[in-house]
């Protein structure tokens, strides 16, 4: 692909702005109606909102999942104020300069983007409040002591952790100036915003809180705040599906999911979750607008030749290392990494196996490659050194559902992988806590111990078969988890035709909005409002 000229990077950036001026006119369009249309008085508490993390300029997913529920409770005359970011993040998580920590994030384009967004609904905002105490505090702290700091009782440094872990994209960090300093930034930013988002609960007495994820930060330190002050939490993320949200009250990057004992698939239900996965199992797979697979290539002569040449196959399905849903997983193992080093010791007594370790494709995301990589990770252990491991890299799109119906067994952390493998009717051992580890689908033992008994006694075993009850439970928990738990924003947005995984409104009349109207509104009103579950009650 040529090289952009300067010339033509000006004109897709006017481009791109314009195509911006003309959707922020949709939005403020939408909350005048909006406001024009919402009760006037109302004896409920307000909704505090808060999702600082989702955005810069322009709509993300989670930043329309939030504007368009916080307008569906505005026009049922539940009050709403969104807490919104003037310049209080130094730096914010998407605003962050990972080369200089120090580096002011780009405050004008979102705020001028807030602006736009917010122009016709209730805000309350916060800034940079300077501590020079906590300054001093942390000014000359280790990484380690940084990790557990806590101040005036609230545990700043486990709360900023994950973010600096995701911003780096690393799990284990350098005990270097750039990290050090980046930690200090946000520590003093979560304890500033945290000191403003009191202010607002106590002066607004709000019924309960909405935040993007939980895990970013500035929304984990406001929800720390507000479950101190006995406040109900929701949080969201991007569903299975297209266009689709996750809510709970709970944890939204652990995606925990409580099916009914009593819930079986119909013919109908099961007809439609073959007609996904048929789909999904040729690669055609999207999520948060990111296609995971641009291609699926057949496994090669040359590996089928070396594969033939061992008694067994095991896949080792690894996850990305910085991703959210990782704190969740780190239940047995300290983490991936020492998890796989456990893989490479077993394989070294097991000379008859070939261990076949399957590198995320989402690694090498441009724009969100992993620093410390799994591909990373192989290179340092010399694996292509040895004769019964293979290592397939980030890069290599081949059809790992290929390698699972050759398989022995099935290796995983935490994937996805090991909930469709289940399905295939594969044997699973899970080493990390999955969204469907309560849920009887694979093999997950409770300790270190367990975990090595069971590796064992499938590799010594003649031959696996599955327990029925897991392509069953998997089946379940992936049709709940696609068509009772993912809410479609779908009749309300739409690609914004400028920056992948952004949106805009698609035409429709305010009243569409109404939970009456709208099968997804009416589950987040009944979970916001009634402690519901968030789960669809009809089939979508």
């Amino acid at each position: 692909m040529a090289t952009e000229s300067f010339f033509e990077k000006v004109q897709r950036r006017l481009l791109n702005d314009s195509i911006r001026r003309v959707l922020n006119l949709d939005l403020r369009d939408l909350g005048r109606q909006v406001q024009r249309n919402m009760p006037e008085e109302s004896s409920q508490r307000p909704v505090l909102f808060f999702d600082a993390s989702t955005r810069l300029s322009g709509i993300s997913l989670n930043a329309a999942f939030a504007a368009l529920t916080a307008w569906s409770l505005e026009l049922k005359g539940v009050p709403v104020i969104h807490f919104v970011c003037t310049g209080g993040l130094r730096p914010c998580v998407l605003g962050t300069n990972r080369k200089d920590p120090n580096a002011s994030p780009p405050c004008s384009a979102c705020q001028k983007q807030s602006r736009e967004l917010f122009s016709h609904s209730e805000i309350s905002t916060f800034h940079i409040l300077p501590n020079e105490n906590l300054a001093k505090l942390l000014r000359n702290l280790k990484l380690e002591q940084l990790m557990e700091f806590e101040f005036q009782g609230m545990p700043l440094g486990k709360l900023v952790l994950p973010s600096i872990r995701w911003i780096l994209r690393r799990h284990t960090l350098r005990e270097d100036v750039e990290t050090l300093t980046l930690y200090r930034n946000y520590i003093q930013s979560a304890w500033s915003l945290a000191l403003q988002f009191e202010l607002l609960i106590l002066e607004s007495q709000p019924q309960q809180v909405v935040v993007f994820n939980g895990m970013q930060y500035p929304e984990a330190t406001a929800r720390w705040v507000a479950r101190k002050h006995g406040l109900r939490v929701v949080s969201h993320e991007v569903g299975m599906l297209p266009f689709t949200a996750y809510f709970t009250e709970g944890d939204a990057t652990a995606y925990d999911l409580v099916l009914p004992k009593s819930f079986k698939l119909s013919k109908d239900q099961n007809e439609k979750l073959d007609a996904y996965l048929t789909a999904r199992f040729k690669g055609d797979f999207h999520m948060a607008g990111v296609q995971f697979w641009p291609e699926m290539s057949q496994l090669s002569p040359e590996f089928l030749e070396k594969a033939s040449q061992f008694k067994q196959m095991v896949p080792v399905f690894t996850n990305v290392i910085f991703d959210t849903s990782q704190p969740h997983a780190n239940v047995i193992f300290e983490d991936m990494f020492v998890w796989l080093d456990e893989v490479l010791r077993v394989a070294g007594e097991n000379p008859d196996t070939l261990f076949v370790i399957r590198a995320h494709p989402d690694e090498a995301r441009v724009g969100k490659a992993s620093e410390e990589s799994v591909e990373q990770w192989a290179q340092s252990r010399n694996v292509e050194a040895l004769p019964n491991v293979e290592f397939i890299p980030p890069q290599d799109f081949v059809n790992s559902y290929d390698l699972i119906r050759m398989a022995k067994f099935v290796m995983i952390y935490n994937s996805t992988i090991g909930l469709e493998a289940a399905i295939l009717g594969a044997t699973v051992l899970s080493a990390g806590k999955a969204r469907y580890s309560a849920s009887d689908v694979v093999f997950f033992p409770r300790n270190k111990g367990d975990y090595f008994d069971k590796l064992n006694e499938f590799l010594s075993a003649e031959s696996l078969t599955a327990p029925t009850k897991h392509k069953t439970n998997a089946r379940r928990f992936l049709y709940w988890q696609l068509y009772r738990s993912s809410l479609s924003f779908a009749e309300f947005i739409e690609p914004d035709g400028v920056w992948q995984g952004y949106v805009k409104l698609k035409e429709f009349d305010w009243q569409a909005l109404l939970p009456e109207n709208s099968l997804t509104m009416k589950t987040i009103h009944e979970g916001i409002l009634n402690e519901g579950d968030f789960m669809l009650r009809e089939q979508a």
